[in-house]
């Protein structure tokens, strides 16, 4: 093994011994639990959900040995927050969590620079260190707890760091605004820094002066040494085999296929091949410029099915495969700028992705996500649900699947009958908000999804949508469905609490 290629540090492993013997998931026949979730990855970029360019034979065959669920929703249509209702149990109406507050007040917190100089400056506002998490439930009922790729829920040496917050292990970015780079200068394992064989380039880094774009060596300076998803698998690896007998937790965020593009080049090339010659992205819209963009978002999904396939396969080889219950999904919907073209690609299908549809939106293309179940004698192989589940079902979810209890407050569902395949409760409503992109709010109740936008500019206005007849949201039927739109005003003073951080509040509702 290459120096670069970090192997699993002897700290861990002493660690991972004194907690416990191990993770082969067969004691008292509790399953392994395999959580990953894409980032910005939308409903419609994988084979199994009609991805027609991007090849996914991994997650294809994910899905044919497990469950895909159909209406399944993201926390949040950003990271931050829809992370924290995920890990949480708790919709954006009462989480910690609602938007990506970079947590300025600290210093220059945008500077790659002064974070490298001060690990004080990277992270988010942090999480409060009481919050029961996933994490913290299933390290109680014996659970090793692991969490590797990114996080964005708390500043290192805070509450919120990953370690406080029910992990036995983390390895990864703390920090998102140092994860719009895949060739950081560092990463975390646990509470300190791993330096790598990177260059110091800051994240939306441009061409230098007189760069063509046109010119393969313009690109260069974008594609260092140690590309971060590489040494994150060598470490999610390293997590399971350091394990023995007792079952294991595994949290992967990878940060795969959020902006910046980068991509090895050799999965870059087989789909420039594929797709030949295209415009570049000049890096006129932030994020570091790309010659092949299509080609390079691709080829990081493809990249990232790779990887599910070697994590199956491992599993399989160590005998675990068949104690452990695999979820894929993904944090919100697809990016809309810097190169990605989810139009072209169909990457929120069928629902619109672009630029006020995908990500930052409360359209279905920016909270309706894939949702695959594999778990080996449970789920049915190939079968598909039209269960209605969101993020928040996750924790009930895994406290039912492990026999854990599930907090008394929570705005979660357990979706365990559906992946048994059983008589399953219903939601009687869904409910979103997020202070960003100008303010917005939505609301599901049957198959009436209400949606209002642009709140800090003074709308109050609600547009309503049949999500059965009308998925696009084109046509809005408030105007004939008084009855729904009081249901809908009662679910709101039901669900909304003021946000203790005052930048996640509605001005324009008297907060």
């Amino acid at each position: 093994m290459k120096l670069k290629r970090r192997m699993w540090s002897a700290g861990v492993l002493l660690a991972a011994a004194i907690a416990v013997a191990g993770c082969s998931g067969s004691e008292n026949g509790r399953p392994n639990i395999i959580l990953i979730i894409a980032d910005d990855l939308g409903y419609g970029d994988t084979g199994p959900y009609g991805q027609a360019k991007t090849e996914t034979p991994n997650i294809d065959r994910l899905a044919a040995e497990g469950l895909r669920f159909t209406h399944h929703y993201a926390g949040s249509p950003v990271c931050a927050p829809s992370r924290c209702v995920l890990l949480t149990g708790m919709h954006t109406g009462h989480s910690q969590v609602r938007g990506n507050d970079e947590w300025p007040e600290r210093g220059d917190v945008w500077s790659y620079r002064a974070m490298i100089a001060d690990s004080s400056l990277e992270g988010q506002r942090p999480l409060s260190d009481s919050t029961i998490t996933i994490a913290s439930i299933l390290r109680e009922q014996g659970y090793i707890t692991g969490a590797v790729g990114k996080w964005g829920l708390g500043a290192p040496h805070t509450g919120g760091s990953p370690l406080r917050q029910g992990f036995d292990f983390f390895y990864g970015y703390n920090c998102q605004r140092l994860a719009h780079t895949y060739y950081p200068t560092h990463l975390w394992r646990n509470n300190r820094r791993v330096w790598l064989h990177n260059d110091t380039l800051a994240p939306h880094t441009g061409f230098d002066p007189g760069a063509d774009p046109l010119n393969s060596d313009s690109y260069d300076k974008f594609n260092l040494t140690d590309y971060s998803p590489d040494l994150m698998f060598e470490e999610i690896i390293g997590f399971i085999d350091s394990c023995g007998e007792k079952p294991f937790f595994l949290y992967w965020a990878t940060p795969i296929p959020h902006l910046a593009l980068q991509a090895p080049a050799e999965w870059v090339d087989m789909y420039h091949e594929k797709f030949g010659e295209e415009k570049p992205y000049t890096g006129n819209e932030g994020y570091f410029p790309v010659r092949y963009p299509r080609a390079t978002y691709a080829a990081m999904i493809s990249y990232l099915d790779n990887q599910v396939g070697r994590l199956m396969t491992h599993l399989k080889e160590k005998g675990l495969y068949e104690n452990t219950v695999i979820f894929f999904t993904s944090d919100n919907g697809p990016a809309w700028s810097a190169g990605t073209d989810p139009e072209w690609f169909g990457s929120a299908n069928p629902f619109r992705g672009s630029e006020g549809f995908g990500k930052g939106s409360l359209n279905e293309g920016g909270i309706r996500v894939p949702l695959i179940v594999s778990w080996p004698g449970v789920t049915e192989p190939g079968s598909v649900s039209d269960h209605v589940s969101a993020f928040q079902d996750f924790m009930p979810t895994l406290c039912e699947i492990t026999g854990a209890t599930i907090p008394e407050v929570t705005d979660g569902l357990s979706f365990l009958p559906a992946l048994r395949g059983g008589k399953q409760k219903q939601h009687e409503h869904l409910y979103w908000e997020f202070p960003e992109y100008g303010g917005q709010q939505a609301v599901i109740t049957g198959r009436f999804k209400a949606l209002r936008k642009g709140m800090h500019g003074g709308n109050m206005v609600f547009e309503l949508y049949d999500l059965e007849n009308d998925p696009h949201e084109m046509t809005d039927i408030s105007a004939g469905h008084p009855e729904i739109m009081s249901i809908v005003r009662e679910i709101i003073r039901n669900e909304h609490q003021t946000s203790a951080n005052s930048k996640w509040r509605f001005p324009s509702t008297g907060e």
